[in-house]
């Protein structure tokens, strides 16, 4: 800030500010109310919009695991999704100031949109790629998604922020409900019609139309009043702050500098404090920057007149006149504050939704992916993806609960979770004969996981902006998203690392194996698993007429 501007402020009151705060929204005192709770199911279908996308890729595992076996490509969608979300997230903290929340949200739509319906037709239904180009075709799809998605997804945040905290948690619980619901769209296009190719492309049209849904109730949300209000009340508490560093005068009202300091403390000259009168007319002036060695009070109807505003020239020795010039380099300085300040106040939300992303990244989606059912084949990771869903759901309507936690009990609950990565782990280790087997119990802590991914994954988010100003609280929501964000990148890098301790993925894992001691005689209805994996040497004079191959 410009130090040759002088060092004196007019501080409103608080009744003035709140007065002239409701004056500027257009509104009463009270605020508009949710009577119906639509609001909050827009917000809750919202949040089903930008996930619903990602979840399409990774729900439909089995499609994908059919068309690229032995390939790890549930664990490359999730880590290019997390990276380029990364990424996404320290662009859109960028933007924050730069474009405007409808627009990015509008932009995550669009984007999703698009990018399904072209993996829809061309990749699935038509099959124009060969594998190797589809699969990297697929990879791409993801990123595109991701980047879109999550500036819609952290923008969300920020928009959110500024409403009641429930619609913070509306926001996080719709979330969970697009994995429950891109869950249950799989399982009823799965049992609706066999063929897989044709129930994919049944399950991303249902996609593609649940993105329409929710950008059209978005439209719809923001021409409502509760909306309105709440928003025009952050951006104009702001505008309060600024108002607290500014001296705005009457056109009617004179000035004059008094208290001449020393020229040696300016080191630019002469100059004073502002002294104010109000003769009939006078030269009618604006001072910024003010701190706070120097007050005044002013009564209700100078906030009346507020709205009108002048930029002040202080004319110093030798007639240079002095301005206010921002330049990039000092709006990149003063974000970085703003966010160091922010951070100070909201670190232990930070830590506890970082390390509670980081252990779910762990183990889902690609783990899970990764644990087999001879009973269920290949339902088994549909189910284990179904139930962590469920759970992640009913975990963020736990959150919505009165219970106040406290930072400790949000740090320690997402720090003893990461108990459950040996646990799940176990469900896949050794491959073939795992520690645990069967399917109960990787259903059990696939729901432990979901639930408390869902109480301490919307907790901190929920929490963390009722600790900040008004005027902080998009920002707020923009850097818990980057925490969350950090917490999703290291989560998947050491999915990998799991999966490869676990060993190469099995292609025939429910293959009975062949006895050694097999003898000629033994052949006379033989069942050949996969013969193209298992190497069988059979006697020279066996006929293969009564043997059948799966």
């Amino acid at each position: 800030m410009d130090e040759n501007i002088s060092r004196g402020y007019i501080q409103l009151g608080s009744q003035c500010k709140d007065r002239l705060l409701l004056k500027r929204t257009g509104f009463s005192s009270h605020p508009p109310s949710d009577s119906c709770h639509c609001i909050y199911l827009a917000l809750l279908l919202a949040g089903v919009g930008f996930l619903l996308p990602y979840n399409s890729f990774i729900i439909a595992v089995d499609y994908f695991q059919s068309k690229y076996p032995a390939t790890t490509i549930v664990f490359d969608m999730s880590l290019i999704y997390i990276l380029v979300a990364f990424v996404a997230v320290i662009i859109n903290n960028v933007l924050v100031e730069t474009l405007s929340l409808n627009v990015r949200i509008v932009f995550g739509y669009i984007i999703a949109f698009f990018t399904l319906t072209f993996v829809a037709i061309f990749e699935i239904c038509f099959e124009i790629f060969d594998d190797s180009l589809g699969y990297s075709i697929n990879l791409i799809a993801v990123a595109v998604v991701a980047f879109g998605c999550t500036v819609q997804q952290s923008s969300f945040y920020g928009y959110t922020s500024m409403l009641p905290s429930r619609y913070t948690q509306a926001v996080m619980t719709g979330e969970s409900a697009a994995g429950l619901l891109v869950s249950t769209n799989r399982i009823l296009t799965k049992l609706l019609l066999e063929n897989e190719k044709l129930n994919t492309i049944l399950f991303f049209c249902i996609s593609i139309g649940l993105i329409v849904v929710c950008f059209v109730i978005h439209f719809i949300l923001q021409r409502t009043e509760f909306v309105n209000f709440y928003l025009s009340l952050c951006v104009n508490a702001s505008e309060s702050d600024d108002m607290q560093k500014h001296i705005i005068l009457e056109p009617t009202e004179d000035v004059s500098l008094v208290d001449i300091l020393d020229p040696a403390e300016t080191k630019c000259g002469k100059y004073g404090v502002l002294s104010l009168r109000s003769p009939p007319s006078s030269p009618v002036i604006q001072q910024q920057q003010l701190p706070s060695d120097a007050a005044a009070t002013s009564d209700d109807a100078s906030c009346e007149s507020l709205p009108t505003k002048y930029r002040v020239h202080v004319h110093m020795r030798g007639g240079r006149s002095y301005a206010k010039h921002i330049q990039w380099w000092t709006g990149v300085k003063r974000g970085v504050l703003n966010r160091v300040e922010v951070s100070r106040l909201v670190w232990p939300y930070m830590v506890s939704i970082a390390l509670a992303y980081f252990v779910t990244l762990c183990l889902f989606p690609g783990i899970e992916s990764e644990i087999v059912s001879c009973n269920l084949r290949s339902w088994m990771p549909v189910i284990l993806m179904a139930i962590f869903n469920l759970f992640d759901f009913v975990g963020k309507i736990f959150a919505s609960a009165s219970f106040e936690w406290k930072r400790r009990h949000l740090v320690l609950l997402s720090a003893m979770r990461i108990l459950l990565v040996p646990l799940l782990a176990a469900c896949v280790a050794p491959r073939g004969d795992p520690l645990l087997p069967g399917e109960g119990w990787s259903m059990f802590f696939s729901a432990v996981l979901g639930i408390t991914n869902g109480i301490a994954g919307s907790v901190p988010m929920i929490v963390a902006p009722s600790m900040v100003s008004d005027d902080q609280k998009e920002l707020t929501g923009n850097i818990m998203t980057l925490s969350y964000s950090i917490g999703l990148t290291l989560g998947s890098g050491v999915a990998y690392f799991i999966d490869y301790l676990l060993g190469p993925t099995l292609l025939s894992p429910c293959a009975p194996l062949i006895p050694e001691n097999i003898t000629e005689h033994s052949f006379s209805n033989l069942t050949i698993y996969n013969s193209d994996v298992w190497n069988i040497t059979l006697p020279l004079n066996y006929s293969l007429n009564n043997s059948s191959f799966l």
